[in-house]
């Protein structure tokens, strides 16, 4: 293990993450130091706004700090139901099933939907870790496609035509490009050739569609959609995964995804706080408002500095450098600047791919952007990137 670490260490390929002080907010503390924030995942700033925090205190108060089981057994308690509900009223979908996280959700749920050499699971070649690794818990053939290439994807439907089920998995916004999947021509296709979808909406929630719907809100395919993955840790600002679709939907996964059925159930603290946050959601849109403001306005600023900011269509926005070097020295500069821009470097994209991911947050003033765009406008010009 050690000479692994220090091969990783020689490559520069190691992680060694900074340490938060305060609550991850777009003004917080990292290692000491007063810092902006633009690697959070908390688009709408929900992390600790008042109704979700009392809503986690009063419930702990209520219930205590844990279930005290798996809850097919006897962990599941009024409020988890409560939790559910209110998500399926936000996706506009019969059911829901709340997983540990978003990552055993995909890993519980996928295994659950093949069943052997005479299914097929297509995949998009740039979809999180967390589906590849639940396709791999598959013994179902595996075709991949070209990244949101229609055409790639209906020669991979035509090539396994005899399949007995065909599953199409793509997430629904892109983690390190922030560009969209074409979900309605991939469901067009799905239909004619008799497969199912699932789409991955972890950075899609809270984000796209009508006041933070989702994906398959912002494509009008509502019933349409098989399988709904979803996360409470990124626009929700909480914690936990998500299944949403049908009634079927749900009664499948709750009795046949391990990850559900043999992981502790929610604290109850945690799902008092996903319901109150979905609230706050539906009836404070400004939130999402003020996410897309600040989204439009940074991207078009950096923009006009000269920077590329690859293909981003959502408020994942990358600043691409090319080589890895000059996105950790971007990186390092940014930090000593006072804000936290992580670099995303290879194998976690193209050797030639590398860049700063800056995610933006409905918490974030204009001030706040002006003076990031400011140090970015200064950082530039020293690395040859504008």
């Amino acid at each position: 293990m050690r000479e692994r670490y220090e091969t990783l260490q020689s490559q520069g390929l190691d992680w060694n993450p900074p340490t938060l002080e305060s609550a991850n907010q777009p003004r917080c503390i990292i290692d000491g130091k007063s810092t902006i924030m633009l690697s959070a995942n908390n688009y709408l700033n929900l992390t600790n706004h008042p109704k979700v925090v009392e809503a986690m205190v009063d419930a702990t108060r209520k219930y205590g700090a844990g279930s005290g089981s798996v809850r097919a057994i006897a962990g599941t308690m009024d409020i988890h139901l409560a939790a559910e509900s209110k998500v399926a009223e936000f996706k506009g979908v019969e059911a829901a099933l709340i997983y540990s996280a978003g990552y055993t959700a995909n890993v519980g749920l996928i295994p659950t939907l093949v069943q052997g050499k005479k299914d097929v699971i297509i995949s998009d070649e740039l979809n999180h870790g967390s589906i590849i690794d639940g396709v791999r818990l598959t013994k179902a053939q595996r075709g991949v496609y070209s990244h949101n290439d229609m055409g790639a994807l209906e020669m991979v439907l035509n090539q396994y035509s005899d399949a007995e089920r065909k599953l199409i998995i793509t997430d629904g916004v892109f983690s390190m490009d922030g560009d969209i999947a074409p979900l309605a021509e991939i469901s067009k296709l799905a239909e004619e050739n008799n497969a199912m979808v699932l789409v991955d909406d972890c950075h899609g929630e809270g984000v796209l569609g009508n006041g933070g719907a989702g994906i398959v809100d912002h494509f009008s395919l509502q019933g349409k959609v098989d399988f709904e993955v979803g996360s409470f840790s990124k626009a929700l600002g909480v914690q936990g995964g998500i299944v949403a679709g049908s009634a079927d939907v749900r009664n499948h996964a709750l009795n046949h995804s391990r990850s559900w059925l043999l992981s502790g159930s929610q604290p109850p603290g945690v799902a008092a706080a996903q319901k109150a946050a979905i609230e706050v959601l539906m009836q404070e849109p400004e939130h999402h408002e003020r996410l897309w403001n600040n989204t439009n306005y940074f991207r078009k600023e950096l923009q006009s500095m000269g920077f590329d900011t690859g293909v981003s269509e959502t408020p994942i926005i990358p600043v691409m450098c090319g080589d890895s070097s000059i996105a950790k020295e971007f990186s390092n500069t940014l930090s000593m600047e006072g804000v936290m821009a992580g670099a995303i470097v290879f194998p976690m994209v193209a050797r030639d791919a590398a860049r700063i991911r800056t995610q933006m947050s409905a918490g974030l003033t204009r001030e706040d952007l002006d003076e990031v765009l400011r140090i970015f406008e200064k950082v530039g010009p020293q690395l040859n990137l504008i």
